[in-house]
């Protein structure tokens, strides 16, 4: 994983102490809230609806077994004991005090950690897959793009006030995306020509929230080394022709929309000529370098399905369940890609405590060369375990709770905190996840359904992706009460689509008999091999709204 230099290290150290005057000084009264908001939000800190939340930046999602520990000392000595993980790989605390919020940016600091750009109208945490450099198939390794992206987009001078955030997706499967990139402000997909060179396709204008959309392709092919000069044209076409006047329509989705993806191509084309100078131009040697922070550990020569594994498989059954749902092809002999599960029921999904997050910095110590990945769907990746030794780790990790075999199935929710913590929340989304945990807890008839993603989001910020789950729970109020609408037909891969709204929205203590009654439509309809997405796609939305509302 990348390793901070000199530089880094000083501008991330000279951040914490500038917001340590910043949040002294408001906290003296010689800030007011409006100056001190661009300040906070710069760092990562908002105001909550009980507390600060800070968010910590967990680029590409790489974490380090030390940098980990801090984040578990963090939760236990600054917080409430427990940290979330976000849907964009992020780490958030719920309960930090804000004078002691510069305390523990120079605690992360110390590990080559920080929260900066993690909020406010700049551009985010660059995601990806969290199996990138392990999986097979890939065109390169994603992440020293990513790592790139990263240094040119932190405290880049003009874009660090945009008209609204932004958002970066990086995806290097041609047949899979674990990233959502096409719902991205800028999605970008690793791709060889027909020359067989590496370069990227760029899509922009993706987006959920209140006006979902699917990004449009502005660049089938765009040479490797113009990829910096190419993202600085796009963000000044954003920069000098998106909206300020109004936050709801300020996203680079709408622009492209009202432009047109045509017209806006042509805009960022005509910038390009401009920005496409040799000092913006990436050299191969730059990528090399970047390269060299991601090599391989030290893998062993193994081979596939050892002894011990086999036995282990044929006399376990709970086990045997666990290494199918909740472990992975990996690229090299003799090792797996393990996940997880952080959605057991009766646990906020995404959450991890203090006690937990330090026994897991041990597993990775003991069997993934110290290192781990959260991921998107608010879970954690040991990516580079031996097949020898999963047994073991699964042991540990039931002990743990951690391993609940449904990585890819309706009870690995994807779910924002909502009205619990957020202040923008219009209702709760935790106990409407745990419902429905509870009203599916038999194995069997989950894995009967068979692959099914549910995100619910507590308002039309959708951070918990609602638009693209293949079923989608959005909070609204109603005159005070909280209810709930559905959607049916979202999906975030390759194929990416946006969610059908089934109708009218219900009470919550409807929602577990709701998404029951679809479960069933679906069960009665679906052909042989046929998903839950595949039987919405060929009998559409009207069978399932018959049903539910009848």
């Amino acid at each position: 994983m990348y390793q901070y230099d000199a530089y880094d290290q000083k501008i991330v150290d000279q951040r914490v102490a500038q917001f340590r005057d910043q949040t002294q000084r408001y906290l003296n009264q010689e800030l007011t809230e409006d100056q001190f908001r661009p300040f906070r939000l710069q760092n990562g800190l908002y105001v909550q609806r009980y507390a600060p939340m800070l968010r910590v930046a967990i680029p590409y999602g790489m974490l380090s077994s030390v940098q980990l520990r801090t984040l578990a000392n963090i939760a236990r000595d600054y917080d409430r004991g427990y940290a979330h993980i976000s849907t964009r790989q992020n780490i958030q605390y719920n309960w930090p005090e804000l004078a002691r919020v510069p305390d523990i940016l120079a605690d992360l600091a110390k590990v080559q950690m920080h929260a900066i750009q993690t909020s406010g109208n700049c551009i985010r945490n660059t995601t990806t897959d969290q199996f990138a450099g392990v999986v097979a198939g890939e065109i390169i390794d994603p992440r020293p793009t990513c790592e790139l992206i990263r240094q040119w987009s932190t405290f880049h001078p003009e874009f660090a006030f945009l008209p609204r955030k932004f958002k970066i997706a990086v995806n290097a499967l041609p047949d899979t995306d674990r990233a959502a990139t096409a719902v991205h402000d800028i999605g970008i997909y690793i791709v060889k020509n027909e020359a067989g060179e590496i370069g990227y396709k760029v899509l922009v204008g993706g987006g959920l929230g209140r006006t979902p959309i699917i990004g449009s392709i502005i660049r089938e092919f765009l040479p490797q080394n113009e990829l910096i000069a190419y993202l600085d044209a796009v963000l000044r076409v954003y920069n000098l022709y998106g909206r300020r006047d109004n936050k709801y329509k300020a996203r680079i989705k709408i622009l492209v929309k009202a432009l047109t993806p045509a017209v806006f191509a042509e805009k960022v084309e005509a910038e390009f000529a401009h920005t496409k100078t040799e000092a913006m131009l990436v050299p191969a040697e730059e990528f090399a370098r970047l390269a060299s922070f991601f090599t391989e550990p030290a893998y062993q020569s193994l081979t596939d399905s050892p002894t011990a594994l086999t036995d282990a498989l044929s006399s376990n059954k709970a086990f045997a369940l666990w290494y199918q749902h909740n472990t992975h092809a990996h690229k090299k002999a003799g090792y797996r890609i393990v996940t997880l599960s952080l959605k057991r029921t009766g646990v906020a999904p995404g959450d991890i405590t203090s006690e937990q997050m330090l026994t897991v910095a041990d597993l990775a110590d003991q069997y993934s060369f110290g290192e781990l990945r959260t991921t998107h769907e608010q879970n954690i990746v040991l990516a580079d375990v031996r097949q020898e030794q999963l047994f073991d780790l699964w042991q540990q990790l039931s002990a743990l709770g951690f391993a609940t075999a449904n990585i890819g199935f309706l009870t690995n929710i994807i779910c924002c905190p909502g009205g619990d913590f957020c202040s923008l929340a219009n209702a709760k989304s935790i106990p409407i996840a745990e419902q429905i945990q509870r009203r599916f807890e038999d194995i069997d008839q989950v894995y009967n359904i068979g692959h099914l993603d549910i995100n619910i989001s507590g308002c039309m910020n959708a951070c918990g992706h609602h638009h693209v789950g293949h079923i989608g729970i959005l909070g609204v109020d109603k005159k005070g009460e909280e209810y709930y609408q559905v959607s049916l037909g979202g999906n975030s891969n390759h194929d990416a689509s946006l969610g059908d709204i089934l109708g009218p929205s219900f009470y919550a203590e409807e929602m577990a008999d709701v998404i029951e009654e679809i479960l069933n439509v679906y069960l009665d309809n679906r052909q042989e091999n046929e998903r839950f997405l595949d039987t919405y796609r060929r009998i559409g939305l009207a069978k399932f709204k018959e049903r539910v509302y009848a």
